[in-house]
C-alpha cells in the first residue's frame, strides 16, 4: 500500500522558512474558510471545476508515495488551463509574508506539474485569489509557468523532502517489526481485556464509532492502546490521536506506551500541551519580531526535528522543551511540527472537537489513516458544550473606552466603533430594563448586535498591525479575542442554540448557548478512519450515543467489573432524604450515618456532597459532633499543590480513621487513584442533581422537545454520572475492599435503579440507622474481606 503525501504538507515540511510570525495568523474557522471557498468557486464559469484531484506516484529510496490533493479550482482549456489556488485570512494582502506568500504560489506550482503530467500540456496560468475576510476584499494575481519549469520546481521540492522520506521510511522500518512482534505487555488478559481489545480491533477493520463503559480496574487505556497500535503495524492506519480531558489520564497513555516501549515497541509518541502551559517563561511578553525563539524558526526546525526524533522515542514535555532550547525553537510550535512525524498524538479533546483551537494541519480535511481514541468520554458531554458556545460582556468594552479617550494611539475609527457596540448592548438590555428583569432567553440572535461586535473585529483587526505592544494595546487584543470567538462560534448558531442574555447594576452579558453539539462531534469524528470513545462510566449508553455524535451504524459494548462483587458493599439508606426542603430536617442522620460508616474500619473515608456550600455545613456539623475525629475538607479554591497536599493525607496503613469532604463532581471525585487501606469508603450524599438555573433549564426543554427526556439529559444523567465516578475513588486493584454508602431516599427508585451499571446490582436498601450500624460491621469481618488469590497481578493500565 502506497504512503499519501498531500501537497500542502509537501510544500510546508520543504519549503517553510524564515521567522515563526504568530500576528500573520488568521483568525478565521476552518467553516468559515470553506464558506469562502464554496461562494468564490460558485461564481466561476461552468468550465470551471472545483476541488479538483490529482495524484502522482513517486518511487522514492525504493518506496512508493502517492503525492496528492485537490486543487481548490481547475479550468480546462489545453495550454491556457488555469489552476485557482484559494486564500482566505484577515490579514491585508500587502502585509502577507514573503515566505507565507512562497508557500502559497508553491501550492500551485505542485498542483501544476500534477495536472501538464497527467493531461500532457505544456503551460498553464496560475491564479491564486486571495479574500481577506474582514474587508471580505479580494486580490488575485496570476503567473503562468511552463512544463520544464513545474517539473523542474517539482523535482527540487521532492529532493528536499526525499530526505525526509527517507528518515520517516527509516521511522516506518523500524517501528512496524517491533508493531508486528509485540506481545500484550502482562502475562495475562484481565478479565474483559482481551474482548476490549478485540472489539477495538474490529472496530478499526470496519472503519466504525464505538462507545465502550469499561469500569475501573479493567485497563481500559492498554487494552485500547495496545490493538490500535497492532492495527498500525498491519497497515490498517497511520496515525492514532488518544483524547483526553486531564493531564492525569494523558499521563496514564504515556505510562502504557513506555511500558510497550520497554517490551520492544518502536514507535513516535508525542504529548501535546497547552500553549500557555509549555511557553518558554522568558517568551511571555514578547512580540514575535521580538522572541528570539521564533525568529530564525523554520531555519532552524528540520535541525531540531531529526535531532530529536533521532534520539527519542516518547516526545513528552521535559523532552519537548529540552530539544526546544538546545535549537532556539518555540517549544509549542515545536510540538506540533514534530506530531506530523509521530504515529502516537496524546492530546485534549479540543485538538479535535474545538473549532477555535483543533489542529488544522491534521484536521482541515478528512484523512482516514487516522483514528481517535477518546478516554473519560463522558467529560466531552459538557466539555463540547462550552467548545461550541461564547459569551461576550459590556463592562470590559466601557473601561476599554474609558482607557481609549487618554491613548494617543486609539484612531477615531476605533472609538466609533467601540462606542457603537457599546450602545448595541444597550439596545439589546433595554427590554429588560423597561420591565425590571434580570435575564433573558430565546432562540433568535440580535442582529444589529453581531452587525456591531462585527465591525468592531475587524477595525481592530486593520488597527492592530502597526500599534505598539503597550498597556492600551494589550487591553484592546484580550477583548478582540472575546469578540472574535462570539463572531466564530456565530457561525455554527443554528436551531441547537439559545440566546441567554444577564442584566445587572454595571454590566451586560450576551452568551450564546449550544445545548446540541452532538452534529459537530459527528463532523469532527468523519475526518478520521473511526472512533472508540470509553469511559468507566457510559450509563446508559444510549444517551453517550445520543449526545457524543453517534450514529445508526455505531457499535456500543459494556464489559462486567474485573473484580468480585463482595469486595465492595454498596448501600443506600432509604431513611435519608437530601431535598433542598428536607436538608435541614435530615442533617442529623446524615452526620449519624457518615459516623456509622466509619466506625466499621480505622481507615481513609471521601464523603462527598453536591455544592461547597452544603459541604461546608455537614462537615462544620460533623466535627461539632465528633470532634475527635480526624477531619480534611476541600476548599473553595485550590492549587496543584494543595490538591497533592490534600491527597496525600490519605496514607496506606494509617494510624487514625480520616474523613475527608469533598464536592461531588469536583477535582476528587474522578482521576484520582487511591489504592488499597488509601481509601476504604465513599459517602454519596444525593443524587448530584445539577443546581437549577437558567441555562440547565434550557437544555430540560430543548430534549423535552426531542425525545421527551429533558429532565434525564439536562438532571438526572449528569449528576448520576458524577455520582458513578466518585464511587470509582473505590476498589482500584484487585486487593481492595470498600463501602460505597449512597445517602439519598431517591437512590432508591427505579428510575436510578435501572440505570446502575451491571456491578452494582447486589446494592442493599436500609430502613434504620441501626441497620447501616450492622451491616458495615459484618463487612468488615475477616471472612468477608480475606483475599482468595494474594498473589493475583494488581493493576493494567
Amino acid at each position: 500500500m502506497m504512503t499519501k503525501i498531500g501537497v500542502r504538507e509537501l510544500v510546508e515540511l520543504t519549503l517553510r522558512s524564515g521567522d515563526l510570525n504568530s500576528h500573520t495568523g488568521s483568525q478565521n474557522t476552518a467553516q468559515r474558510g470553506a464558506q469562502i471557498h464554496r461562494m468564490l468557486q460558485r461564481n466561476r464559469s461552468d468550465a470551471y471545476q472545483k476541488e479538483y484531484y490529482l495524484e502522482e506516484a513517486v518511487t522514492l529510496n525504493g518506496v512508493e508515495y502517492l503525492i496528492n490533493g485537490r486543487a481548490d479550482g481547475v479550468t480546462l482549456a489545453g495550454n491556457n488551463s488555469e489552476i485557482e489556488e484559494i486564500k482566505t485570512s484577515d490579514v491585508p494582502f500587502d502585509q502577507i509574508a514573503p515566505a507565507t506568500l512562497t508557500l502559497y504560489w508553491a501550492q500551485a506550482k505542485v498542483y501544476a506539474y500534477l495536472l501538464m503530467a497527467a493531461e500532457g500540456m505544456t503551460q498553464v496560468t496560475l491564479a491564486l485569489t486571495y479574500y481577506q475576510t474582514n474587508t471580505n476584499e479580494t486580490t488575485t494575481t496570476h503567473q503562468t509557468i511552463t512544463q520544464t519549469e513545474a517539473e523542474s520546481f517539482f523535482n527540487q521540492v521532492i529532493g528536499i523532502f526525499e530526505g525526509w522520506l527517507k528518515f520517516r521510511a527509516e521511522i516506518i522500518a523500524d517501528r512496524t517489526p517491533s508493531i508486528q512482534a509485540l506481545q500484550f505487555p502482562f502475562g495475562h488478559y484481565r478479565p474483559g481485556q482481551h474482548e476490549l481489545a478485540a472489539a477495538v480491533y474490529k472496530t478499526i477493520l470496519t472503519r466504525k464509532r464505538l462507545f465502550v463503559e469499561a469500569p475501573t480496574g479493567t485497563g481500559k487505556t492498554i487494552s485500547t492502546l495496545f490493538p490500535t497500535i497492532k492495527a498500525i503495524g498491519e497497515g490498517e492506519i497511520d496515525r492514532l490521536f488518544y483524547l483526553t480531558a486531564k493531564q492525569s489520564t494523558r499521563q496514564v497513555a504515556e505510562d502504557a506506551v513506555d511500558l510497550m516501549v520497554s517490551r520492544g515497541l518502536k514507535i513516535k509518541s508525542i504529548t501535546l500541551t497547552a500553549k500557555d502551559k509549555i511557553t518558554f517563561p522568558e517568551e511571555v511578553d514578547l512580540l514575535p519580531e521580538e522572541n528570539p525563539y521564533m525568529i530564525g524558526y523554520y531555519d532552524r526546525l528540520q535541525d531540531g526535528l531529526q535531532d530529536m526524533l533521532r534520539n527519542q522515542y516518547q516526545l513528552t514535555r521535559p523532552v519537548i522543551e529540552h530539544f526546544a532550547r538546545k535549537h532556539m525553537l518555540d517549544p509549542f510550535e515545536f510540538s506540533l511540527d514534530a506530531s506530523l512525524l509521530c504515529d502516537v498524538i496524546i492530546c485534549d479533546y479540543n485538538y479535535l472537537f474545538d473549532p477555535r483551537v483543533h489542529l488544522e494541519r491534521f484536521f482541515s480535511e478528512p484523512d482516514d489513516r487516522n483514528f481517535f481514541l477518546i478516554d473519560e468520554a463522558h467529560n466531552l458531554v459538557s466539555r463540547s458544550r462550552d467548545m461550541y458556545s461564547a459569551a461576550i460582556d459590556k463592562a470590559p468594552l466601557v473601561d476599554l473606552i474609558t482607557l481609549a479617550k487618554k491613548s494617543a494611539t486609539a484612531s477615531r475609527k476605533l472609538k466609533t466603533a467601540m462606542t457603537k457596540l457599546k450602545k448595541a448592548f444597550d439596545q439589546v438590555a433595554a427590554p429588560l430594563k423597561r420591565e425590571h428583569r434580570t435575564e433573558w432567553t430565546g432562540e433568535t440572535q440580535p442582529p444589529d448586535f453581531d452587525h456591531a461586535l462585527g465591525r468592531f473585529t475587524d477595525t481592530v483587526s486593520e488597527w492592530l498591525p502597526d500599534q505598539p505592544n503597550d498597556d492600551f494595546t494589550q487591553a484592546v487584543l484580550t477583548y478582540f479575542f472575546a469578540a472574535n470567538t462570539y463572531v466564530k462560534i456565530s457561525d455554527y448558531y443554528n436551531e441547537t442554540y439559545r440566546m441567554h442574555l444577564t442584566l445587572s447594576d454595571h454590566n451586560v452579558i450576551i452568551k450564546q448557548v449550544c445545548l446540541d453539539p452532538s452534529q459537530y462531534l459527528s463532523e469532527s469524528l468523519k475526518l478520521g478512519h473511526g472512533a472508540v470513545l470509553f469511559s468507566a462510566t457510559l450509563s446508559p449508553v444510549d444517551y453517550y450515543e445520543t449526545v457524543l455524535g453517534g450514529t445508526k451504524e455505531a457499535l456500543s459494548y459494556q464489559l462486567p467489573s474485573p473484580f468480585p462483587p463482595a469486595h465492595q458493599a454498596l448501600y443506600i439508606t432509604n431513611y435519608i432524604q437530601t431535598t433542598y426542603k428536607q436538608r435541614d430536617a435530615n442533617q442529623g442522620r446524615i452526620i449519624r450515618a457518615i459516623k456509622s460508616l466509619t466506625d466499621g474500619k480505622l481507615g481513609n473515608y471521601l464523603i462527598f456532597l453536591p455544592s461547597y456550600t452544603y459541604l461546608l455545613t455537614v462537615s462544620e456539623a460533623f466535627h461539632d459532633a465528633f470532634p475527635d475525629v480526624s477531619m480534611l475538607t476541600q476548599q473553595a479554591t485550590m492549587t496543584e499543590a494543595d490538591r497533592e497536599r490534600f491527597l496525600n493525607e490519605f496514607k496506606a496503613e494509617p494510624e487514625q480513621t480520616l474523613v475527608g469532604f469533598a464536592v461531588l463532581g469536583g477535582s476528587f471525585s474522578e482521576g484520582i487513584d487511591l489504592k488499597a487501606d488509601r481509601l476504604i469508603g465513599v459517602g454519596i450524599v444525593s443524587v448530584g442533581l445539577p443546581g437549577m438555573n437558567p441555562e440547565t433549564d434550557l437544555l430540560k426543554d430543548y430534549f423535552d422537545k426531542q425525545n421527551g427526556n429533558g429532565f434525564a439529559y439536562a438532571y438526572q444523567l449528569p449528576g448520576l454520572n458524577n455520582v458513578f465516578q466518585a464511587a470509582g475513588r473505590l476498589i482500584r486493584g484487585v486487593h481492595d475492599h470498600g463501602i460505597v454508602l449512597l445517602m439519598d431516599q431517591r437512590f432508591t427508585q427505579s428510575r436510578y435503579t435501572t440505570l446502575f451499571p451491571q456491578h452494582w446490582r447486589h446494592y442493599q436498601n436500609l430502613y434504620r440507622p441501626d441497620q447501616l450500624t450492622r451491616v458495615v460491621t459484618d463487612f468488615w469481618q475477616p471472612s468477608f474481606t480475606e483475599d482468595p488469590n494474594p498473589n493475583e497481578n494488581e493493576t493494567h493500565a
